[in-house]
């Protein structure tokens, strides 16, 4: 890309990125939304997607650190109480363990993350290297992810709730309070994206970086799906679903 794209012209360029890489398109997600999933298999989601869960106030404490800026700081810091939780009440990691206690999983063991796909980990811990290593431009753009996140979160709670009796709205309760907070953010962080990249050098760092968030999440659908649909090969030392009886 050479040429240098005007703010609407950058903002189509990311939306098309989310159109084609989205994780909401990957295979494991349509059996997961259709009610075609083991319990097992929904609690393998639930634990893997636990670890990405954990480190997001990492990564958000990562960008704010890296700006001079006390008004982003102030806009951005919100994410970290949404996560951890704070004086206004619990965060999404809480709202998440209520979701792996409602499928049946011990909570100590989600949380230590022994059960985890090594595809899990290396994917999630790649992208809090990203966010710390690259430029804060590249950072913020990595998180235009939540641009796309309301559209597969309605559809993720109405197909769980329509499709698994061993979960209920408030297990599903974190997706409730995504749906307002993830606009939100994400209407901050493309605004600051398109103000911001003002060469097309940058504009070009900011779509490989959401290109790059696309991967993170799809590659950790991939290791789920490989692990526990087809072909079903668990790495060693993950979490093995008990065999109905």
């Amino acid at each position: 890309m050479s040429e240098l794209l005007d703010a609407d012209g950058l903002e189509a360029a990311l939306r098309a990125i989310g159109a084609v890489r989205y994780h909401n398109r990957h295979p494991f997600h349509t059996l997961l939304h259709s009610g075609k999933l083991t319990r097992g298999q929904v609690q393998a989601w639930a634990l893997n997607r636990y670890y990405y869960q954990s480190i997001i106030p990492m990564k958000d404490a990562a960008i704010l650190g890296r700006s001079a800026d006390r008004n982003f700081r102030r806009a951005w810091r919100q994410r970290i109480e949404d996560h951890d939780g704070g004086d206004s009440g619990e965060g999404g990691i809480e709202r998440w363990l209520r979701l792996t206690d409602a499928v049946g999983l011990d909570r100590d063991y989600v949380v230590s993350g022994a059960g985890l796909l090594p595809g899990t980990r290396f994917a999630v811990e790649a992208y809090l290297h990203f966010v710390r290593d690259q430029s804060l431009l590249e950072a913020v753009a990595s998180s235009l992810t939540e641009m796309f996140a309301p559209a597969i979160i309605s559809d993720r709670v109405s197909g769980m709730l329509t499709n698994y009796d061993f979960v209920d709205r408030v297990a599903l309760s974190y997706f409730d309070k995504r749906l307002h907070q993830a606009p939100r953010d994400a209407s901050f962080a493309l605004d600051y994206v398109k103000r911001e990249a003002r060469l097309p050098q940058q504009q070009q760092s900011v779509l490989r970086a959401l290109t790059f968030k696309c991967d993170v999440l799809w590659a950790q659908l991939d290791a789920l799906y490989y692990a526990y649909v087809t072909p079903g090969y668990v790495s060693p030392g993950a979490f093995t679903p008990e065999q109905p009886a």
